[in-house]
C-alpha cells in the first residue's frame, strides 16, 4: 500500500517520516514517493494490504546501490489473537532502466539477490536501514 494512503494517523505518518528522514540523513540527494504504486484497477489487485511502500530514487543511477530507485516495501502482521500489528520485517528492490536489480528480503535471509548487487558497504548499510525501520515500527 502507498505510504501516503497508509498514513492516517498521527503517529503512523510519524513513523512514515522518520524512515524517509534514515534515508535522506545519509543520502540528501534522494526523492522519497510516498505514491509508488498507480491508482489503477490492475496496479491496486497486486498491492499488499499489509505493508508500507515507499519509494527513493536518486537523481542519477547510484553505482553504490546500483540501481537507480529502490522500493521499500515494510511488512507487517496482525495478531487477531490480540490485535496487535507488528512489523515482519522489510523488503527492498533496486531498480533501474532495465527494470529489477536487485533484491533484499529481512524476512528470508537478509542476502542482496539479482543481477547485480549493491556494493558490499551499501548492501551493509541498506541492512542497517532495514534493521531501524523494523525498531521504529516495533516500539
Amino acid at each position: 500500500m502507498n505510504a501516503a494512503e497508509a498514513a492516517t494517523n498521527l503517529e503512523l505518518t510519524s513513523k512514515i517520516a522518520t524512515v524517509v528522514n534514515l534515508f535522506k540523513s545519509e543520502f540528501p540527494e534522494i526523492k522519497s514517493d510516498l505514491k509508488p504504486w498507480h491508482n489503477d484497477p490492475e496496479t491496486r489487485e497486486l498491492i499488499d494490504p499489509d505493508s508500507i511502500d515507499i519509494g527513493l530514487h536518486f537523481p542519477g543511477r547510484s553505482k553504490l546501490f546500483q540501481s537507480r530507485s529502490i522500493l521499500i516495501q515494510i511488512r507487517f502482521y496482525e495478531d487477531p489473537i490480540n490485535n496487535q500489528v507488528s512489523c515482519i520485517g522489510v523488503e527492498a528492490a533496486g531498480f533501474d532502466h532495465r527494470g529489477k536489480q536487485w533484491r533484499l528480503s529481512t524476512v528470508e535471509d537478509w542476502r542482496c539477490e539479482g543481477e547485480t548487487q549493491p556494493k558490499p558497504e551499501a548492501s551493509a548499510q541498506l541492512k542497517q536501514f532495514c534493521r531501524q525501520i523494523i525498531e521504529v515500527f516495533n516500539n
